[in-house]
């Protein structure tokens, strides 16, 4: 991500990446909703990708890790950051959000800066939710959670209240447990 958009190219952050890139500038995305909509398989280890561990115990569950998604719906709105990104920065966020597609959403996005893109699940990463629902393997790191509410409390009570409005509960069955992310090369 770069500071200034020289390219006028944006980036919607809806979660992880308003988490991760806390500074932009606060927005909303029309015409949708976010949910838990994308899954990885913990089972697989994929080079420069990520897998999961229990904190407690350091095993390696056999399930299926969710994300939060958006999705379009009629009359919903979701808050969140619209982080400035330059060419290069827009490559490494695709490899980076490997579960999703980038799609424009600037028509969609109150006062666009710019050309604005969000990352929405990918077919495949879908699918794997729902398969990890199906099977009842569905777990969401409590530390993935914990990091996208921080980002939307630094914003002020008002964009959590929106954050926590906007966003659909998990699947039913999913647990929201304490996972660590080991990083592979």
């Amino acid at each position: 991500m770069s500071a200034i958009s020289a390219s006028g190219d944006w980036i919607f952050g809806y979660g992880s990446l308003a988490a991760d890139f806390g500074h932009g500038r606060l927005a909303t995305l029309s015409g949708h909703r976010r949910c838990w909509g994308v899954a990885m398989d913990n089972r697989r280890d994929l080079p420069g990708y990520k897998w999961y561990r229990q904190r407690a115990t350091h095993a390696r569950p056999h399930a299926f890790v969710a994300f939060l998604d958006i999705v379009r719906a009629a009359g919903s709105s979701v808050n969140g950051l619209c982080l400035p990104v330059d060419a290069a920065g827009l490559e490494r966020l695709d490899e980076r959000e490997r579960n999703y597609r980038r799609v424009e959403v600037t028509d969609r996005i109150s006062a666009a800066p710019g050309r604005v893109w969000a990352y929405v699940g990918s077919a495949a990463g879908r699918e794997r939710l729902r398969a990890g629902a199906r099977e009842r393997r569905l777990l969401i790191s409590q530390e993935y959670v914990d990091d996208v509410e921080h980002a939307f409390r630094r914003l002020g009570d008002e964009q959590l209240a929106a954050y926590r409005a906007s966003t659909e509960p998990p699947p039913e069955g999913c647990e929201i447990v304490a996972l660590e992310r080991i990083d592979l090369s």
